[in-house]
């Protein structure tokens, strides 16, 4: 059963936003507990609430590195391209943004993490070497944000159970898990390995 939410949320914008990918609308959230503030960017394409089927959403953690510089450390910007791609194509779905950087550490402390696996560590075991665990991310605003759309079920865009668990625990049903998967390259393969080893991420040929 759902625990209603302590977080309040609240919309602080709304706009017309036009992409390569196709024409979304673009919301800018808050959401407050107590002293803490967190925020997401969410792009919505057609009408979410109503249609034939769940619509497609995908949760994406902040990328700086990967998003916005193409870092190929990570398949962060890969996946946030396909995952607008097959919105796009459908027509209709959510893109929830958050800003938990680095798995939920911030992003000093990602640079810091890419620094001790220069020398060997993966991503878990740096991050674990800088005093936090392999991931501190929280999915409550975006729980949040889809009842603020009405979804009482959705398809998720996600390797991730967590997110799949977190989604369902926030009270909105998961119809589906669709895979959102790139095609490795040398860089990210060690990348792409922890992940499903240690974080139990569902990846196939690792």
């Amino acid at each position: 059963m759902h625990t209603p939410s302590a977080l309040r949320l609240h919309k602080a914008a709304e706009a017309d936003f036009p992409t390569r990918f196709g024409h979304f609308r673009i919301y800018g959230f808050e959401g407050r507990l107590d002293d803490r503030v967190e925020e997401a960017v969410v792009l919505e394409m057609g009408d979410v609430a109503h249609g034939p089927v769940a619509p497609l959403v995908r949760i994406h953690s902040q990328c700086l590195t990967g998003d916005v510089f193409h870092s190929l450390r990570c398949d962060c910007r890969a996946q946030l391209e396909l995952a607008l791609h097959m919105i796009a194509e459908e027509g209709r779905g959510l893109l929830i943004y958050e800003h938990q950087e680095g798995r939920g550490i911030g992003l000093l402390n990602k640079l810091r993490a890419y620094e001790l696996q220069d020398e060997g560590a993966d991503t878990v075991e740096a991050n674990e070497r800088l005093g936090f665990e392999s991931d501190l991310r929280n999915y409550e605003l975006p729980g949040e944000i889809l009842r603020y759309f009405g979804l009482q079920s959705v398809r998720l865009l996600s390797n991730n159970p967590e997110k799949v668990a977190a989604v369902e625990a926030a009270g909105v049903r998961v119809e589906e898990r669709v895979p959102c998967i790139v095609p490795a390259m040398d860089s990210t393969e060690a990348y792409l390995r922890t992940k499903k080893e240690k974080m139990g991420h569902l990846l196939e040929g690792f």
